[in-house]
């Protein structure tokens, strides 16, 4: 819809007036920025301003008077040439810094962390949603007088970025065990660099007040400082522990992983995934029977498995003890086909439904968690069958060395050789996958070290409850009550190289073999020579009889980033002053889908060192997704680039850029044919500002963001708008001009409305940022600038601002309410649209603060209150739009101006008044000649386009001087012969009314005959006038 079209859409909530029929509006008002419809951005052929000055050939100081300068501005807006300056401009002036001494000198602190960007690439839109939210958090709490500290850094995500190195490397023929550990993570480290400098220019140029100076990386020397004492601390408090237990591993990672990094997927028919490691792809969504024979009979016990392969680690099968079928045969053994052992048939009604399935159920209690239960309570064998890259090993007999699901496709086989095949059918599932690698989670037996969480779980719930940590949206309450009620203990312990290494040492004597698996065995300390002296006292031996080894597991990604929020200000030294004016911080931003992996970390981590929660607020995002409603994925070709909206780009940069990548032949064309079928031309520059204010816009509660790249274009025209509307003001006001206090009482109607409605739009801007409705507050400035400022008021001064215009007084009100309108309205766009807010009021002239990001942020003004002054200007727009509507219903040329009448007719002499005294915006907003109010209807203005506002004043437009009336005559005929027909339709069906007829369908029939009844009378009115 072009936005003339939206006009008087938006003029419904914000004016009380009624919209009229679309295509009668079009042309119901001029744009600044160019007449009639507004093109879409192009990446070729898009006017732009030639000889623009080449800022990077100036100083600071020559930009700054250059940007500064009205009359040295551009045609029109361009991205680059307003975002080039702005941010080192801020960063020299230390603008986006607080010292600890200041922030404990001012009672008002607004403190966040950004949560830290893995360095495995480069950001994508979603981390873009991330700062345009934060950033303009900070900015407004800064212009409302605030210490602002918006802390930045970057986490080495252990995982995630271990695979992308290892898949980079895998192109040059490289592996980490031939480099070995110190060599490969050398490659991490550039790795590191590389996309993390990148990163870090991404956040600037989607202009993130970010305060540089506390940058922190999870594994710089301040972090690991502080990692090493949050694991020993804990680990003294016994939150600590070491424990072999059934753990989530990933055959392709060779690491175990966390409950929360599985993802899973249901399986609701046999389904064909591609997995890590296997060339074939595997299918899911069978269950299998098959039979055990009973040792020394003929009988036999049929069970069901969907993961057939590990019958090989099966040491018992279990059934109920009161299910008659299998009583006898409980203490039974069992002879197994493939490998030299008895199994053990057991009684277990815990594990055991004797009404599901056959009622017997193999055990495999080293690779199933509800095995793993039974094997525990039985005191069953542990028998481990898997490598740690998912082949069989050697208890698998002859299967060893085979993958786990080749394994799986010979078993079969074999048991139809062996006669113990029974069947195969269908089975519903949920299949476990490594969120990281989309590996098929192994369940194994690995020893671990886990945190403790079952102390601190209720208080986690508590702190929620009472309000300690509020959650927005607070839908999120009860899934973070749910989650905290079923939290189990933490494995922290990973198998990979890239991370902070566990500060935990095994300690062999006099050369002994000490088990790992045995915490007993281990010391946790903060240096290996804190670690030598607890051993020393610990097993009293001498230093030299004593060898440590520090364990080769690094911990898990989150953490490190759960200590983010008091690491980062200092700890653990608590005298810091950073750590005392900062933390705990005020809000946490982050998208909801992290709300466990990362949020509930910090709170717990918080709690456990401090017992207060690290920050009083966490506001959780939504989602970014395609057009299209699917996740952004780089296989499927749809993630974007912050970079390639707010500078364009080409489709051949975009393929480029994919190809450049670490995806597998088959994603690549993927990609690229998605590439190719949404941006054909490439996408056009858009500019930081655009891309900020349209993301904010998205922001509607609503779980996800279905990203479509046009919205934002359709919002870098917003930007054009405001700069088109502000370099038609600037030459209005002269050099010498007095910025004063305006005296509203004593001010022009339209000054004094315009000022009511930002007043409104200050209201309401500030309101949703307060309750954290951005796309609100996207709308309410939008709505403000473009439908009030820009079509109405801006057009309505035209005249009053004009070199004619002899009445100075009125002239320099004006221009004083103009200047007020554009420095409150550019403060109150700014944490919205920072560079060209800054850009722009620059160049207003009166003297102000050096820059708008520490400008004073509008607050509300009680005496721009005014609601009889609404009402009069109601008034205004609804008769300028009860004229435009008579116009777009003749075929009166658009180059034509007709004369208008108005007859009181219920005697209420202020309507006349306002009429009169408002005549030139009338008749500029209305495009007509002249407006005259008459004391009674003569002939003449019987032959006039004619209509009612109200019931209170018609309304007559001279028409038949201006139109072709043979033309009109015939217009006006058709039209009522479509209006008979309707109305005899109407009639046709109104006479089948009886006792049984819907009363809502009466109703809607009986509104449509009357009103079809009323244009009919209407045209025959206009018909007979034009024979006068």
């Amino acid at each position: 819809m072009h936005e003339s079209e939206e006009m008087f859409t938006r003029l419904i909530s914000r004016f009380g007036v009624k919209v009229l029929e679309k295509k009668k509006e079009k042309e119901f008002l001029k744009y600044l920025g160019g007449k009639g419809e507004q093109k879409p951005v192009q990446i070729e052929g898009e006017k732009k301003d030639k000889d623009l000055p080449d800022l990077s050939k100036l100083s600071s100081e020559e930009v700054l008077k250059l940007k500064r300068d009205a009359s040295k501005m551009p045609e029109s807006y361009q991205p680059k040439y307003v975002e080039s300056f702005w941010y080192k401009y801020w960063e020299e002036k230390k603008y986006f810094h607080v010292s600890a001494e200041e922030g404990l000198k001012n009672d008002k602190r607004y403190i966040m962390v950004l949560p830290p960007p893995n360095v495995t690439g480069y950001l994508h839109l979603g981390h873009g949603l991330t700062s345009a939210i934060e950033d303009s958090l900070t900015r407004i709490h800064r212009q409302r007088g605030y210490a602002t500290c918006y802390l930045p850094g970057t986490d080495h995500a252990g995982i995630a970025t271990q695979t992308v190195v290892e898949k980079s490397l895998a192109k040059q023929g490289l592996n980490k065990w031939e480099m070995g550990r110190e060599q490969f993570l050398e490659k991490v480290w550039e790795w590191k660099e590389k996309h993390g400098a990148q990163i870090l220019e991404q956040l600037r140029r989607v202009g993130s007040s970010l305060d540089w100076d506390r940058y922190h990386f999870t594994m710089d020397e301040q972090l690991k400082k502080a990692v090493t004492e949050a694991f020993v601390l804990l680990y003294e408090k016994g939150l600590i522990y070491r424990a072999t237990r059934l753990v989530n591993w990933s055959c392709q990672l060779k690491t175990a992983i966390s409950d929360i990094e599985v993802n899973y997927e249901d399986i609701k028919a046999p389904t064909k995934l591609q997995v890590p490691g296997h060339k074939e792809p595997v299918e899911f969504g069978w269950l299998t029977h098959f039979a055990y024979k009973v040792k020394d009979s003929n009988e036999e016990l049929i069970v069901a498995t969907t993961r057939l392969e590990t019958m090989l680690g099966d040491t018992a099968v279990a059934v109920n003890s009161k299910d008659q079928r299998y009583s006898h045969l409980i203490g039974k053994e069992l002879i197994h086909p493939f490998c030299d052992r008895l199994i053990k048939v057991i009684a277990d009604d815990q594990l055991v439904d004797m009404t599901f399935g056959t009622g017997a159920v193999k055990v495999t209690p080293a690779h199933d968690p509800n095995d793993y239960e039974c094997g525990l309570r039985n005191k069953l064998e542990f028998i481990s069958i898997f490598d740690e890259d998912g082949k069989i090993n050697q208890q698998g007999g002859k299967y060893a060395g085979m993958m786990r699901f080749e394994c799986r496709r010979q078993m079969e086989e074999d048991m139809k050789q062996l006669g113990i095949y029974r069947d195969k059918k269908p089975n519903q599932m949920r299949l476990g996958l490594c969120s990281r690698s989309k590996d098929v989670i192994e369940p194994m037996i690995k020893p671990q070290w886990y945190v403790n969480c079952q102390n601190i779980k209720q208080r986690m719930i508590d702190v929620v409850k009472n309000k300690e940590l509020i959650l927005i949206p607070s839908d999120y309450e009860n899934e973070w009550f749910r989650w905290m009620e079923g939290l189990r203990d933490w494995c922290i312990s990973r198998q990979i190289w890239w991370g902070h290494r566990c500060p935990a040492y095994l300690v062999s004597i006099n050369g002994s073999q000490p088990d790992s698996s045995n915490q007993d065995n281990w010391i946790v300390a903060r240096s290996e020579e804190e670690a030598l002296q607890k051993a020393i006292t610990k097993y009293n031996v001498p230093a030299d009889q004593i060898k440590l080894s520090q364990d080769e597991d690094v911990l898990d990604t989150w953490f490190s980033s759960g200590l983010f929020p008091f690491s980062t200000f200092g700890w653990p030294n608590t005298e810091d002053p950073d750590f005392k004016a900062f933390f705990p911080n005020t809000i946490l931003e982050t998208g909801w889908d992290i709300l466990f992996f990362w949020v509930a970390k910090m709170v717990q981590f918080s709690l456990e060192f401090f017992d207060k929660v690290p920050f009083k607020y966490v506001f959780l995002h939504p989602l970014i997704r395609d057009k299209d409603g699917k996740k952004m994925s780089k296989s499927l070709g749809n993630v974007i680039d912050p970079l390639e909206i707010i500078d364009g780009t080409s489709l051949d940069n975009l393929i480029q850029k994919i190809k450049e990548g670490n995806l597998s032949q088959e994603e690549v064309e993927r990609a690229i044919d998605q590439k190719k079928k949404e941006f054909p031309n490439g996408i056009p520059e858009c500019g930081g500002d655009a891309l900020r204010f349209g993301l904010l816009s998205y922001l509607q509660k609503t779980p996800n963001i279905n990203m479509d790249v046009k919205h934002i274009i359709g919002y870098r025209q917003f930007c054009n708008k405001i700069w088109n509307s502000c370099r038609f003001a600037f030459p209005k006001f002269s050099q010498d001009i007095n910025y004063v206090q305006l005296d509203f009482n004593n001010l022009q109607l339209i000054n004094k409305w315009i000022l009511i409605k930002l007043n409104q739009a200050i209201t309401d801007v500030n309101a949703a940022f307060d309750d954290y409705e951005f796309g609100q507050a996207t709308q309410s400035f939008h709505q403000f600038w473009l439908y009030v400022f820009c079509d109405i008021y801006l057009e309505g001064i035209k005249n009053i601002l004009s070199d004619k215009n002899e009445d100075q007084k009125t002239k320099v009100e004006t221009q004083n309410t103009l200047l007020t309108i554009l420095d409150q309205g550019l403060r109150l766009l700014h944490p919205m649209m920072p560079y060209l807010s800054e850009e722009l009021w620059q160049k207003l002239p009166f003297q102000k603060e050096d820059s708008l990001i520490i400008a004073k942020y509008p607050q509300s003004n009680p005496q721009w209150i005014n609601n009889d002054v609404e009402q009069q200007f109601d008034l205004i727009l609804n008769v300028s739009k009860r004229i435009r509507q008579i116009i777009s219903k003749s075929e009166l040329p658009p180059n034509k101006r007709p004369d208008v009448f108005t007859l009181n007719l219920v005697g209420d002499k202020s309507l006349d008044d306002v009429i009169q005294q408002q005549t030139d915006i009338i008749c500029l907003l209305a495009r007509i000649k002249s407006i005259t109010s008459i004391a009674q209807e003569t002939e003449e203005h019987k032959q006039c386009g004619v209509d009612t506002l109200d019931a209170k004043i018609k309304i007559f437009v001279n028409l038949k001087d201006n139109i072709d009336l043979k033309k009109e005559n015939d217009r006006l005929v058709k039209k009522l012969n479509e209006l008979i027909k309707l109305i005899d339709g109407l009639q046709d069906k109104m006479n089948q009314f009886n006792e049984k007829t819907n009363e809502n369908a009466k109703k809607v029939l009986i509104e449509k005959m009357e009103k079809y009844q009323q244009e009919k009378l209407l045209t025959e009115q206009q018909i007979e006038s034009l024979k006068k």
